[in-house]
Protein backbone atom coordinates (compact mmCIF):
# COMPACT_ATOMS: atom_id res chain seq x y z
CA UNK A 1 0.00 0.00 0.00
CA UNK A 2 3.42 2.38 -0.34
CA UNK A 3 2.77 4.73 -2.83
CA UNK A 4 6.14 6.62 -4.12
CA UNK A 5 9.57 5.07 -3.42
CA UNK A 6 11.21 8.71 -2.03
CA UNK A 7 11.84 9.21 1.51
CA UNK A 8 9.98 11.81 2.90
CA UNK A 9 10.96 14.04 5.67
CA UNK A 10 8.45 13.20 8.29
CA UNK A 11 6.27 9.53 9.25
CA UNK A 12 3.16 9.84 10.87
CA UNK A 13 2.78 7.11 13.46
CA UNK A 14 -1.09 6.05 14.23
CA UNK A 15 -1.27 2.85 16.24
CA UNK A 16 -4.65 1.28 16.20
CA UNK A 17 -7.11 -1.76 17.55
CA UNK A 18 -10.51 -2.02 16.69
CA UNK A 19 -10.97 1.22 16.34
CA UNK A 20 -13.62 2.49 13.28
CA UNK A 21 -12.40 6.00 13.95
CA UNK A 22 -8.63 5.01 12.91
CA UNK A 23 -10.55 6.08 8.73
CA UNK A 24 -11.34 9.38 10.68
CA UNK A 25 -8.03 10.18 11.55
CA UNK A 26 -6.60 9.27 8.72
CA UNK A 27 -9.31 11.69 6.79
CA UNK A 28 -7.54 14.43 8.74
CA UNK A 29 -4.35 14.33 8.09
CA UNK A 30 -5.48 14.35 4.03
CA UNK A 31 -6.39 17.89 4.83
CA UNK A 32 -3.47 19.22 6.68
CA UNK A 33 -2.43 22.49 5.19
CA UNK A 34 0.32 23.11 3.87
CA UNK A 35 0.48 19.94 2.48
CA UNK A 36 3.56 17.88 4.05
CA UNK A 37 6.38 15.78 2.89
CA UNK A 38 5.03 13.01 4.87
CA UNK A 39 3.83 9.50 4.83
CA UNK A 40 1.36 7.53 7.17
CA UNK A 41 2.45 4.21 8.52
CA UNK A 42 -0.73 2.34 10.61
CA UNK A 43 0.16 -0.18 12.89
CA UNK A 44 -2.94 -2.64 13.53
CA UNK A 45 -2.42 -4.07 16.97
CA UNK A 46 -5.17 -6.57 17.01
CA UNK A 47 -4.28 -10.46 16.61
CA UNK A 48 -5.88 -11.13 13.28
CA UNK A 49 -5.60 -7.88 11.15
CA UNK A 50 -8.80 -6.80 11.95
CA UNK A 51 -7.90 -3.15 10.93
CA UNK A 52 -6.41 -3.81 6.82
CA UNK A 53 -9.35 -3.51 5.06
CA UNK A 54 -10.65 -0.43 6.93
CA UNK A 55 -7.39 1.38 6.54
CA UNK A 56 -6.99 0.07 2.66
CA UNK A 57 -10.30 1.89 1.87
CA UNK A 58 -9.30 5.29 3.78
CA UNK A 59 -5.68 4.93 1.89
CA UNK A 60 -7.74 4.79 -1.25
CA UNK A 61 -7.33 8.66 -2.86
CA UNK A 62 -5.25 9.80 0.18
CA UNK A 63 -2.98 12.66 -0.71
CA UNK A 64 -0.25 10.89 1.75
CA UNK A 65 1.17 7.48 1.43
CA UNK A 66 0.11 5.20 3.40
CA UNK A 67 1.81 1.97 4.82
CA UNK A 68 -0.29 -0.77 6.70
CA UNK A 69 1.58 -2.72 9.09
CA UNK A 70 0.23 -5.60 11.44
CA UNK A 71 2.00 -5.77 14.65
CA UNK A 72 -0.15 -8.03 16.64
CA UNK A 73 0.46 -8.88 20.02
CA UNK A 74 -2.37 -6.64 22.39
CA UNK A 75 0.52 -4.93 23.27
CA UNK A 76 0.65 -1.05 22.58
CA UNK A 77 4.45 -1.05 23.00
CA UNK A 78 4.77 -3.49 20.03
CA UNK A 79 2.60 -1.74 17.54
CA UNK A 80 4.87 1.61 18.42
CA UNK A 81 7.75 -0.21 17.69
CA UNK A 82 6.86 -0.89 14.48
CA UNK A 83 5.88 2.56 13.73
CA UNK A 84 9.33 3.25 14.88
CA UNK A 85 11.53 0.72 12.99
CA UNK A 86 9.20 1.61 9.81
CA UNK A 87 10.23 5.61 10.21
CA UNK A 88 13.87 4.69 11.14
CA UNK A 89 13.70 2.16 8.01
CA UNK A 90 12.70 4.87 5.65
CA UNK A 91 15.23 7.74 6.34
CA UNK A 92 12.63 10.03 7.53
CA UNK A 93 14.14 12.98 9.64
CA UNK A 94 10.59 13.00 12.05
CA UNK A 95 8.07 10.95 13.40
CA UNK A 96 5.03 12.50 14.57
CA UNK A 97 2.73 10.24 16.65
CA UNK A 98 -1.70 11.00 16.68
CA UNK A 99 -3.81 8.11 18.40
CA UNK A 100 -6.49 6.33 16.19
CA UNK A 101 -9.57 8.25 17.78
CA UNK A 102 -7.75 11.60 17.24
CA UNK A 103 -8.38 14.01 14.66
CA UNK A 104 -5.92 16.56 13.22
CA UNK A 105 -6.61 20.27 12.82
CA UNK A 106 -4.93 21.54 9.43
CA UNK A 107 -2.25 23.22 10.82
CA UNK A 108 -1.23 20.64 13.45
CA UNK A 109 1.79 19.24 11.60
CA UNK A 110 3.31 22.51 10.56
CA UNK A 111 2.81 23.91 14.13
CA UNK A 112 5.16 20.64 15.90
CA UNK A 113 8.14 21.03 12.50
CA UNK A 114 7.88 25.14 13.30
CA UNK A 115 8.45 24.72 17.18
CA UNK A 116 11.42 21.83 16.55
CA UNK A 117 14.36 24.15 15.34
CA UNK A 118 12.93 27.24 17.65
CA UNK A 119 14.17 24.47 20.43
CA UNK A 120 16.43 22.15 18.99
CA UNK A 121 14.08 19.44 21.06
CA UNK A 122 14.37 16.14 20.41
CA UNK A 123 10.63 15.66 20.79
CA UNK A 124 7.61 18.52 20.64
CA UNK A 125 4.05 17.70 22.18
CA UNK A 126 1.01 19.66 21.43
CA UNK A 127 -2.17 20.21 23.25
CA UNK A 128 -5.16 17.11 22.80
CA UNK A 129 -8.40 19.03 23.29
CA UNK A 130 -11.46 16.79 23.91
CA UNK A 131 -14.69 17.35 22.11
CA UNK A 132 -17.73 16.06 24.57
CA UNK A 133 -21.10 14.56 24.02
CA UNK A 134 -24.22 15.91 25.14
CA UNK A 135 -24.50 13.50 27.79
CA UNK A 136 -21.30 14.74 29.61
CA UNK A 137 -21.48 16.34 33.15
CA UNK A 138 -21.27 20.12 33.03
CA UNK A 139 -18.60 19.72 36.08
CA UNK A 140 -16.18 17.51 32.99
CA UNK A 141 -17.01 20.50 30.33
CA UNK A 142 -16.09 23.29 32.28
CA UNK A 143 -13.29 22.07 33.61
CA UNK A 144 -11.76 20.17 30.53
CA UNK A 145 -10.66 17.55 32.45
CA UNK A 146 -10.27 15.03 29.64
CA UNK A 147 -7.85 17.36 27.76
CA UNK A 148 -4.04 16.84 27.54
CA UNK A 149 -1.49 19.20 28.10
CA UNK A 150 2.53 19.04 29.52
CA UNK A 151 3.37 18.54 33.08
CA UNK A 152 6.32 20.89 33.70
CA UNK A 153 8.32 21.58 36.58
CA UNK A 154 8.92 24.74 38.59
CA UNK A 155 11.98 25.62 35.91
CA UNK A 156 9.25 25.18 33.17
CA UNK A 157 10.63 22.64 31.36
CA UNK A 158 8.59 19.56 30.48
CA UNK A 159 8.76 16.07 32.39
CA UNK A 160 6.61 13.97 31.11
CA UNK A 161 6.00 13.07 27.35
CA UNK A 162 3.24 11.31 25.76
CA UNK A 163 2.40 10.47 21.64
CA UNK A 164 -1.35 11.43 21.43
CA UNK A 165 0.30 14.21 20.00
CA UNK A 166 4.05 14.55 19.06
CA UNK A 167 7.03 15.12 16.80
CA UNK A 168 10.26 13.35 17.75
CA UNK A 169 13.53 13.95 15.86
CA UNK A 170 14.57 11.35 15.05
CA UNK A 171 18.24 12.37 14.24
CA UNK A 172 18.65 13.77 18.04
CA UNK A 173 21.28 12.12 19.96
CA UNK A 174 18.91 11.69 22.95
CA UNK A 175 16.66 8.90 21.06
CA UNK A 176 19.15 6.85 19.78
CA UNK A 177 18.77 3.19 20.45
CA UNK A 178 15.78 3.59 22.39
CA UNK A 179 12.20 1.61 21.77
CA UNK A 180 9.28 1.51 23.99
CA UNK A 181 9.17 -1.10 26.46
CA UNK A 182 7.12 -4.38 26.03
CA UNK A 183 6.95 -5.19 29.29
CA UNK A 184 4.75 -1.73 29.75
CA UNK A 185 2.45 -2.82 26.66
CA UNK A 186 -0.48 -3.83 28.27
CA UNK A 187 -0.43 -1.71 31.70
CA UNK A 188 0.33 1.33 29.74
CA UNK A 189 3.10 3.92 30.30
CA UNK A 190 5.19 2.88 27.61
CA UNK A 191 5.10 6.26 26.65
CA UNK A 192 5.87 7.91 29.91
CA UNK A 193 8.68 5.96 30.48
CA UNK A 194 10.28 6.40 26.56
CA UNK A 195 10.51 10.19 27.12
CA UNK A 196 11.86 9.71 30.43
CA UNK A 197 14.68 8.07 28.54
CA UNK A 198 14.68 10.68 26.40
CA UNK A 199 14.87 13.69 29.02
CA UNK A 200 17.49 11.05 31.06
CA UNK A 201 19.47 11.14 27.67
CA UNK A 202 19.88 15.15 27.23
CA UNK A 203 17.04 15.71 25.34
CA UNK A 204 14.42 18.53 25.53
CA UNK A 205 11.15 18.03 25.32
CA UNK A 206 8.95 21.56 23.74
CA UNK A 207 5.80 22.92 24.07
CA UNK A 208 3.22 23.97 20.74
CA UNK A 209 0.40 25.20 21.64
CA UNK A 210 -0.86 25.61 17.95
CA UNK A 211 -0.46 21.67 16.95
CA UNK A 212 -3.90 21.09 17.98
CA UNK A 213 -5.81 17.35 17.80
CA UNK A 214 -9.24 16.81 18.70
CA UNK A 215 -10.26 13.76 20.67
CA UNK A 216 -14.19 12.62 21.64
CA UNK A 217 -14.92 11.53 24.71
CA UNK A 218 -17.26 8.71 24.28
CA UNK A 219 -19.64 8.12 27.09
CA UNK A 220 -17.82 5.17 28.76
CA UNK A 221 -15.13 7.87 29.55
CA UNK A 222 -17.17 10.47 29.88
CA UNK A 223 -17.03 9.73 33.44
CA UNK A 224 -15.70 10.22 37.53
CA UNK A 225 -14.93 6.25 37.66
CA UNK A 226 -12.30 6.35 34.34
CA UNK A 227 -10.91 9.92 35.05
CA UNK A 228 -9.40 7.95 39.17
CA UNK A 229 -8.78 4.85 37.09
CA UNK A 230 -6.49 6.64 34.51
CA UNK A 231 -5.39 9.13 37.05
CA UNK A 232 -4.45 5.81 39.14
CA UNK A 233 -2.83 4.39 36.73
CA UNK A 234 -0.81 7.34 36.14
CA UNK A 235 0.83 7.57 39.72
CA UNK A 236 1.84 3.89 39.51
CA UNK A 237 3.59 4.47 36.00
CA UNK A 238 5.87 7.87 37.53
CA UNK A 239 6.50 6.18 40.58
CA UNK A 240 7.36 2.60 38.99
CA UNK A 241 9.77 5.16 37.10
CA UNK A 242 11.22 6.43 40.52
CA UNK A 243 11.52 3.52 43.01
CA UNK A 244 14.26 1.37 40.86
CA UNK A 245 16.64 4.14 41.65
CA UNK A 246 15.92 5.01 45.00
CA UNK A 247 17.49 2.96 48.07
CA UNK A 248 14.90 1.58 50.60
CA UNK A 249 14.42 5.22 52.88
CA UNK A 250 14.04 7.22 49.85
CA UNK A 251 10.95 4.78 48.60
CA UNK A 252 9.83 4.77 52.17
CA UNK A 253 9.93 8.80 52.14
CA UNK A 254 8.15 9.03 48.90
CA UNK A 255 5.50 6.38 49.81
CA UNK A 256 4.98 8.74 53.55
CA UNK A 257 4.74 12.11 50.99
CA UNK A 258 1.90 10.15 48.56
CA UNK A 259 0.08 9.18 51.56
CA UNK A 260 -0.14 12.57 53.15
CA UNK A 261 -0.92 13.64 49.80
CA UNK A 262 -3.79 11.00 49.79
CA UNK A 263 -5.20 12.36 53.07
CA UNK A 264 -4.48 16.45 51.51
CA UNK A 265 -6.70 15.74 48.26
CA UNK A 266 -9.42 13.74 50.48
CA UNK A 267 -9.72 16.39 52.84
CA UNK A 268 -10.11 19.27 50.01
CA UNK A 269 -12.56 17.38 48.13
CA UNK A 270 -14.82 16.66 51.51
CA UNK A 271 -14.11 20.97 51.94
CA UNK A 272 -15.32 21.56 48.12
CA UNK A 273 -18.49 19.14 48.34
CA UNK A 274 -20.99 21.31 47.31
CA UNK A 275 -18.50 22.56 44.47
CA UNK A 276 -18.83 19.06 41.70
CA UNK A 277 -15.60 20.42 39.64
CA UNK A 278 -13.78 21.33 42.67
CA UNK A 279 -14.40 18.25 44.38
CA UNK A 280 -13.77 15.70 41.56
CA UNK A 281 -10.21 17.74 40.72
CA UNK A 282 -9.33 16.92 44.33
CA UNK A 283 -10.36 13.42 43.98
CA UNK A 284 -8.18 13.25 40.56
CA UNK A 285 -5.56 14.41 41.92
CA UNK A 286 -5.97 12.01 45.00
CA UNK A 287 -6.28 9.24 42.43
CA UNK A 288 -2.78 10.13 41.21
CA UNK A 289 -1.30 9.85 44.73
CA UNK A 290 -3.07 6.92 45.19
CA UNK A 291 -1.43 5.08 42.43
CA UNK A 292 1.99 6.95 43.39
CA UNK A 293 1.61 4.71 46.84
CA UNK A 294 -0.02 1.74 45.42
CA UNK A 295 2.83 1.02 43.38
CA UNK A 296 5.48 1.72 46.07
CA UNK A 297 3.70 -0.64 48.31
CA UNK A 298 4.11 -3.39 45.99
CA UNK A 299 0.16 -3.49 44.46
CA UNK A 300 0.64 -5.02 40.75
CA UNK A 301 -0.97 -3.09 37.72
CA UNK A 302 -4.04 -3.90 35.72
CA UNK A 303 -3.44 -4.27 32.31
CA UNK A 304 -6.37 -2.13 30.53
CA UNK A 305 -4.72 -1.90 26.95
CA UNK A 306 -6.68 -4.41 24.64
CA UNK A 307 -10.00 -4.22 26.23
CA UNK A 308 -12.14 -2.37 24.29
CA UNK A 309 -9.90 -0.34 22.34
CA UNK A 310 -8.07 1.38 25.42
CA UNK A 311 -4.81 2.54 24.43
CA UNK A 312 -1.71 2.56 26.25
CA UNK A 313 -0.63 5.62 28.51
Amino acid sequence: MTRADAPSTVVIGLCTFRRASVAETMASLGRLAPRPDARIVVADNDEAPSARGRVEAAAAGHPLPVTYLHAPARNISVARNAVLDAARASGARFLAWIDDDETAEPGWLAALLARQPETGAAAVLGPVHAVYGEGAPGWMRSGRVHDTLPVSGAGGQVLYGYTSNALMDLAHPALAGLWFDPARGRTGGEDTAFFQAVTAAGGEIAFAAGAVVAETVPPDRAALGWLLRRRFRTGQTRASLFAPKAGPARRVAAAGLSAAKVAACLGAATLRAADPLGRNRALIRGALHLGALAELAGVGRVEPYGQSGEAGA
